[in-house]
């Protein structure tokens, strides 16, 4: 398999990282099992997040004591140093979480990202309000295209925007979520750039590969999320995630 793009850019931050002796041999223990739902998101007062329904598993790894969160359908335990983390070829979901994680929890401890750890409760209703005020904000009234269903932002989204909804698990694929019909992730992005005015990618997209293709879009792409942090701060893309810790 070929190295997916956005690990290639990253490849270059993570060698300055593992230059510096007193982190490359930190022993990291990244761990999913013991983040149920509740340990990850709390209780939000709804239950349809993919987290909640056992479509993703939020994966967590510690280093000093600094946290860094990435949501995979592949999870799976890893312990070890921050250079054997960092170092995994990212040929699959479960891999590039490690990375991810590992990535997001070197760089708070370093003080380089922040909006490492998933809000709770209440705040993730909070987030979405404040994510379609901040489109209003942004872009005015623009047509969006929402990859990957988050359902408290595309229920705020649908009030206010005109939305189209795209998602890869085939149990909502043709549902219909407050008012909009879930398409399918796989429909082709040329088209759907040519209607919308803005992308709103959720940073998963790191950890399932599909990233790539929005990378050097002509319409603007806003990343949101926790598992996006430590690589949009280092690849300087956009995005929202307002009440992360």
């Amino acid at each position: 398999m070929e190295i997916p793009e956005v690990f290639k850019r990253l490849r270059p931050h993570i060698v300055e990282i593992l230059q510096n002796p007193d982190l490359c041999s930190t022993n990291i223990n990244i761990t999913c099992q013991a983040l149920s739902p509740e340990e990850a998101i709390g209780f939000p007062g709804r239950d349809d997040f993919p987290l909640q329904k056992g479509k993703e598993t939020l994966m967590q790894a510690i280093i000093d004591g600094c946290k860094g969160q990435a949501f995979t359908d592949m999870p799976g335990n890893f312990f070890g140093t921050l250079q054997e983390a960092l170092t995994l070829f990212p040929d699959n979901n479960y891999k590039r979480a490690v990375i991810i994680a590992s990535l997001n929890a070197v760089l708070r401890k370093t003080g380089k990202a922040s909006g490492t750890i998933h809000c709770k409760d209440d705040d993730l209703g909070a987030c979405s309000k404040k994510l379609a005020e901040k489109v209003a904000e942004d872009y005015g009234n623009p047509r969006i295209a929402v990859i990957g269903l988050q359902p408290a932002m595309v229920e705020q989204l649908a009030c206010r925007f005109n939305i189209r909804v795209f998602d890869l698990d085939p149990d909502n694929i043709g549902k219909n979520k407050y008012g909009v019909t879930i398409e399918n992730n796989d429909s082709k992005l040329e088209a759907i750039e040519e209607w919308c005015d803005l992308f709103l990618v959720t940073g998963s997209t790191v950890v399932n590969a599909t990233i790539d293709q929005f990378l050097n879009r002509k319409k603007p792409v806003l990343f949101y999320g926790t598992t996006i942090s430590g690589t949009a701060q280092l690849l300087g893309l956009n995005r929202f995630c307002p009440e992360s810790a």
